[in-house]
């Protein structure tokens, strides 16, 4: 395994996912589902940020989550 890639893990206290992430950690953390305000969740295939809540998955493009809810997937 390369030295910049470290393995997913989940804490469950934050429902934040951690891994080798393109998005900053402290950004990841602060963002929160533009329809419900619940945690998301990071996805890395496709690349994109799950709310467990509502269902909504918010895409990334070029390493920038499109928080936009018109332009999210509802996924069950």
């Amino acid at each position: 395994m390369p030295a910049y890639v470290r393995p997913i893990t989940f804490d469950p206290k934050s429902y934040v996912v951690q891994c080798c992430l393109m998005i900053a950690q402290d950004l990841l953390e602060s963002l929160v589902c533009p329809e419900c305000k619940k945690a998301l969740a990071y996805r890395q295939n496709p690349e994109s940020l799950k709310c467990g809540q509502c269902h909504r998955a918010y895409a990334v493009k070029d390493d920038i989550p499109i928080m936009l809810v018109d332009e999210a997937k509802v996924e069950s």
